[in-house]
């Protein structure tokens, strides 16, 4: 990995192949066909996190466990990291087998004064260029908040009535699509995979859903059921979803493409996407 100073910010960069073993493996986690990729052929849309794991030394984690993606995070004195937002946009496509150059940088940090004390919003910038092209393929930012080691428990938002229209799909993610996902986008942060540090350290009645796992399956069910090649989306994530408890999937028709919602066990409204087609 390459480390360039841009002004006062840090750009961290790598080339690495995305490789067809990676895609494959993708396939199989999500129950797909892997013999039906093959080199030269698109890369799915919303695949592009087994390219983004971050290699961060373990000596340098943070005490939870979180990589960075890329970019270290900081500590700060806040021991829990939760994701709060995602924006992707989608310029043009990634080939399986294509070596693809990252470029990550933290492009804003903002400490603040919470409900329950002290806290910070992290802001990650990531590109993703095939060295084919000239402009970036994928550009996505994520946000995270840092938090106490006790926070106010944030009043439920019930998820707004369906449509007519909406269409619905009902999963339960398990530990193991929790590991595979987290294993092929090497993110070691334990409220994701260890049960003991999830109940008994941060409070939590279970393993959480990575976001970037309910994101992936917000777009998966879109490409299923309509066939839809995101341009850009936006997500925010409201509220967790738990290892081994039902989410609940639904799509609606908008102005300017599609609305993905999904919902926890109890119809509490946990991730709110707007897809642009």
């Amino acid at each position: 990995m390459n480390m360039r100073n841009s002004g006062t910010t840090i750009v961290q960069g790598r080339n690495d192949p995305c490789t067809l073993a990676l895609a494959r493996r993708v396939a199989a986690m999500l129950d797909l066909d892997p013999d039906r990729l093959a080199e030269d052929q698109i890369l799915p849309r919303g695949w592009q996190f087994i390219l983004l794991g971050g290699d961060t030394r373990r000596s340098s984690l943070r005490s939870d466990g979180f990589p960075g993606l890329g970019v270290p995070m900081p500590d700060l004195g806040l021991p829990r990291l939760l994701l709060v937002s995602r924006t992707v946009v989608w310029t043009h496509d990634i080939h399986i087998g294509e070596t693809v150059e990252r470029q990550s940088q933290m492009v804003e940090i903002s400490q603040k004064e919470g409900s329950s004390g002290p806290m910070a919003l992290v802001t990650l910038h990531h590109e993703l260029r095939p060295l084919s092209q000239k402009d970036p393929a994928v550009v996505e930012r994520q946000t995270y908040a840092l938090l106490p080691a006790t926070i106010a428990t944030a009043r439920p938002r019930p998820a707004p009535e369906a449509s007519a229209s909406a269409r619905l799909r009902i999963l339960t993610p398990d530990q193991t699509l929790l590991f595979q996902y987290s294993a092929l986008g090497f993110n070691s942060h334990k409220i994701h995979l260890d049960r003991d540090y999830a109940r008994n350290v941060e409070g939590l009645p279970d393993l959480v859903v990575n976001g970037g796992l309910a994101t992936l399956l917000a777009t998966e069910f879109l490409r299923d059921e309509l066939a839809v090649t995101p341009r850009s989306l936006r997500a925010r994530h409201l509220a967790p979803l738990y290892c081994g408890r039902p989410l609940t999937l639904r799509i609606e028709p908008i102005a300017a493409g599609w609305r993905v919602q999904i919902l926890d066990d109890h119809n509490i409204l946990a991730v709110d996407m707007e897809v642009e087609t």
